[in-house]
């Protein structure tokens, strides 16, 4: 299935075995791609060469610090991929937590780890803006 396709049913069709399938393949898929960058990076960060510039140390060190920041990112994604798909897996896939109205096949192509429907996501920010954390 094609997200073309995703998009051009029904509503009354709104997580159907079809639909869910697909979210699930494409959250499996994140989840491979997200354990190899992890791989990737471990193994980039045991090649340690010595540089006896000081310039070009520092400058090694920063991308270190990059990549590993980017990667703890990464792992806090991974966290999310594999709860959605364990929220497939229990059938609530695609339903906003809070009110349990569908979260919408367009948000969920855009971002197949959320859990709120837009309405409620900013309701949410302005909450936290107002309010703060």
């Amino acid at each position: 299935m094609t997200e073309e396709q995703l998009l051009k049913m029904s509503e009354k069709d709104y997580m159907n075995e079809a639909q869910l399938a697909f979210f699930k393949a494409r959250l499996q898929q994140l989840e491979k791609d997200l354990l190899k960058n992890a791989g990737e990076t471990t193994e980039h960060l045991r090649e340690t060469v010595l540089v006896p510039d000081p310039a070009d140390r520092a400058t090694i060190e920063e991308e270190h610090a990059l990549e590993l920041r980017t990667r703890d990112r990464e792992r806090k994604l991974l966290k999310k991929v594999q709860q959605s798909i364990g929220i497939i897996d229990s059938g609530e896939y695609g339903w906003c937590e809070e009110t349990g109205e569908p979260i919408g096949i367009p948000r969920l192509l855009a971002r197949p780890t959320a859990t709120l429907s837009l309405e409620a996501q900013q309701r949410r920010e302005l909450k936290q803006k107002l309010y703060g954390d």
